[in-house]
């Protein structure tokens, strides 16, 4: 089966898909720059904490690729990519990955530098193990999350789970495969799910827009929902169809385990604790902080205000048929009103039952905390 890309990579190319025309329309962007990855990332044509992290150094890889570089001393051409790193630092300032990759691109152009050739040959290397390892993480954590749910529900081909997920955290937030996404495709490839469902995540629409593109591409029995029917729907649906998890993605775990993901998601973990129903969240190693100790250190994104008063799509012709040759924005509000717009929220570590990692599920201790120790021993002792 074809898989959707979020991003289509050889070296010297990057091309990246425009997710602000989907479902309706595939154009990818190419991009050459670290000044062309910034706009990408920062007007949300590419999302997702993996792919951010993915676009930015992949960027600077094309970029460095070109030439662009021309100092002509190890120490120069270290600091120009320091500084152009630093700059695609500021693009998002909420999701950690991209802290991470910049990190690790940083520290590994810093062993045994012997000219700029080999510096810029060891930065492009770097940026491409970075997309390699994201695609296997992403398959690993879908077995994990998977594995975890059959063991607490003993889950067989004829005992099958209903679940919820917000946001988009599928193959167009990754690499591909996807986190929570992830999770529930494994769960549907081992005939183990029964249905998914998908809020619309509003304000910006990455579950209507993008996960419902997702499910319906992959084939997965799913229905789309509104934010504010979750509630509605732990309580009413028939027992055969009965919501088992909660499953989101993350864009930065504190080292308590106090999660930032979409907006929304806190709101999803309080109904899904009154109703008794498994909250997991899927993280790749790369969102989790151990430097930040609890939500209360995490920066969260505020987006601009016509993002909630405005929408845009394709038109709807009279017979029902989308028109993707025209797309038109439209007002949802009085244009003169106030607005917060929070790009994500903070989900209490005592509300999440899971943290599913390329390396294994954390569940809380006896003391009721999560201990990353295990996950990431070489981090933890550092």
């Amino acid at each position: 089966m074809a898989t959707l890309e979020a991003v289509k990579y050889s070296r010297g190319k990057l091309l990246v898909l425009d997710q602000l025309r989907l479902p309706h329309e595939h154009h990818y962007d190419e991009v050459n720059t670290a000044e062309q990855a910034f706009d990408c990332i920062r007007a949300m044509r590419v999302r997702g904490a993996p792919a951010i992290a993915i676009v930015a150094a992949l960027a600077l890889a094309v970029e460095l690729h070109h030439g662009a570089c021309k100092a002509t001393t190890v120490q120069d051409t270290i600091s120009y990519i320091d500084g152009r790193l630093d700059y695609l630092k500021e693009s998002r300032p909420t999701a950690v990955d991209l802290f991470n990759a910049i990190a690790k691109l940083k520290a590994a152009i810093r062993v045994s530098p012997s000219s700029p050739t080999d510096i810029i040959s060891t930065f492009i290397a770097t940026a491409e193990e970075i997309l390699r390892l994201d695609l296997s993480n992403n398959t690993s954590i879908g077995a994990h999350g998977a594995d975890w749910l059959t063991q607490q529900y003993n889950l067989s081909s004829s005992n099958k789970i209903s679940v919820l997920t917000h946001c988009n955290t599928g193959s167009l937030a990754t690499s591909g495969h996807g986190t929570a996404l992830g999770i529930i495709r494994t769960l549907h490839s081992r005939q183990l799910l029964y249905h998914a469902y998908c809020t619309e995540t509003r304000p910006y629409n990455q579950g209507s827009r993008l996960t419902a593109f997702e499910l319906v591409f992959e084939g997965i029995p799913s229905t789309l929902i509104t934010d504010s029917m979750a509630a509605a729907l732990f309580k009413l649906r028939r027992e055969s169809d009965k919501i088992g998890a909660v499953i989101v993605g993350a864009d930065r775990v504190a080292r308590n385990g106090d999660t930032a993901n979409k907006i929304g998601t806190y709101a999803l973990a309080v109904l899904a604790k009154h109703h008794g129903v498994k909250f997991i969240v899927a993280a790749p190693t790369t969102s989790i902080d151990l430097e930040t100790e609890s939500g209360d250190g995490i920066k969260i994104e505020e987006r601009k205000k016509e993002e909630l008063t405005q929408i845009s799509g394709a038109v709807i012709r009279e017979d029902g048929s989308v028109d993707t040759s025209r797309t038109v924005r439209v007002a949802t509000a009085d244009q003169r009103i106030d607005v917060w717009n929070p790009a994500f929220d903070v989900t209490p570590a005592e509300l999440i039952d899971a943290i599913v990692t390329e390396r294994g599920t954390v569940v809380k201790g006896p003391n009721g905390r999560f201990d990353f120790k295990e996950v990431l021993p070489e981090r933890w002792r550092w």
